[in-house]
């Protein structure tokens, strides 16, 4: 049990209360991710590269998309072992989450062809998940699969993260397309704007978590010096 913890949490954590802060915002993160995900489906206007891939699965196989989430997570996860990653509560908690959460979002929220709501959506997807990332990315728990993917591959080949995103996400864009997921001018505006709308959220949440671990480890330091 004190190996698999070790496996699975981090080896900075400053105390139980900190691990169960981070644990809680990793969950309240990956929600709202799922919801994100839910939104931009409901846009009807075209989904991100992954998601055009597991729509794609979706529509041959008898599963939901959250589903077909969860698998592609499970496929990209067993790509990690030859790449030797090493994954975190937050990597497994990612894989098996967020696709309920999209579910339990296009439960939620209706279908719609009216243009006005369905930007609306796209924009309001690519917000909050860009919020959402910020969120679950913070408490530095274990990247998602996807992400690992990518850092995994740029570790081994030495390439420009970039060249390894752009080659990852074409080709599950292109495989998707191929098993006919929906592709649109929103997979375009997605594939350009969520890069800069992360970079706005996810240094916000890095500099709390990070003034966070100071304040407790003064803490620590003042009464294990006994002041």
């Amino acid at each position: 049990m004190r190996t698999l913890r070790r496996l699975l949490l981090p080896i900075d954590s400053l105390g139980r209360a900190d691990t169960a802060a981070r644990v809680a915002q990793l969950l309240v993160g990956l929600a709202l991710y799922g919801l994100s995900l839910a939104m931009l489906v409901r846009a009807d206007l075209g989904v991100g590269p992954w998601d055009v891939f597991a729509l794609g699965i979706a529509n041959h196989l008898p599963m939901t998309y959250g589903t077909a989430t969860v698998l592609v997570s499970a496929l990209v996860l067993v790509i990690w072992i030859p790449l030797r990653q090493r994954p975190g509560i937050g990597t497994l908690l990612n894989g098996l989450l967020v696709g309920p959460a999209a579910d339990l979002g296009l439960w939620l929220i209706p279908e719609t062809s009216v243009l006005w709501q369905q930007i609306l959506l796209l924009a309001g997807s690519m917000l909050l998940l860009a919020f959402a990332t910020g969120v679950y990315i913070a408490p530095s728990l274990g990247p998602g699969p996807r992400d690992g993917l990518m850092t995994g591959i740029v570790r081994i080949t030495g390439w420009r993260i970039w060249i390894v995103r752009t080659l990852i996400e074409g080709t599950v864009l292109l495989i998707g397309w191929l098993l006919g997921g929906p592709v649109g001018i929103g997979t375009v505006i997605f594939a350009f704007g969520i890069g800069p709308l992360i970079g706005l959220f996810l240094p916000f949440f890095e500099r709390r978590r990070a003034a966070t671990a100071s304040r407790l480890r003064a803490r620590r330091l003042a009464a294990s010096t006994g002041e």
